[in-house]
């Protein structure tokens, strides 16, 4: 039972929204460890490859004032993504975009929300993880009732539409349809 008084919040924080670390964060290996030498010469939007600029798109009005260390992070992530199926890439690339039209505060509580979930066990990860998974699979009509239920117990107030700029929490599966095609 506590483990779901502890779960139960990170996982309905997830639901709402606020855990919008992109999915990629998670699911990449980190990049290797910089070497003593010299830091990377900066590179600007225009001269990287095609392939470069289609993965990074929705960071092209930034791109020219990351640090060469930001720039370099990000194309040994997009060697990584290219290795993946297009529909994956294109869920990367919308999770990107989505973290960009984040507040710096919506992207401090997103920080602290995944920091929260990573001090987690391995055994309370996989609960939550399987609880979130039956909360998907519920239909919409259950999923809303919970919803206002949680919200309703925890003095949180009905739901508002997300700030300018912000997607909508995803309830069901991307709008690019399901995984594997």
């Amino acid at each position: 039972m506590r483990l779901i008084r502890v779960a139960l919040p990170l996982l309905l924080a997830a639901l709402l929204g606020s855990l919008a670390v992109p999915a990629w964060a998670q699911e990449m290996p980190p990049p290797p460890p910089p070497g003593n030498g010299p830091p990377p010469p900066p590179r600007s939007w225009e001269k990287l490859s095609p392939a470069e600029r289609d993965m990074l798109a929705p960071l092209s009005k930034e791109w020219n004032s990351y640090p060469p260390d930001k720039q370099s992070h990000m194309l040994q992530r997009v060697q990584q993504w290219n290795t993946l199926p297009p529909d994956r890439r294109e869920e990367i690339r919308q999770r990107i975009d989505q973290w960009q039209k984040m507040t710096p505060e919506q992207r401090d509580q997103a920080r602290e929300n995944m920091r929260k979930f990573q001090q987690l066990s391995p055994d309370q990860r996989k609960q939550v993880h399987n609880a979130y998974q039956r909360y998907q699979s519920l239909p919409p009509e259950q999923r809303q009732q919970l919803m206002r239920q949680f919200r309703q117990q925890n003095g949180i107030p009905a739901h508002r539409p997300p700030p300018p700029g912000m997607p909508r929490p995803m309830m069901g599966p991307p709008p690019h349809g399901p995984r594997g095609r």
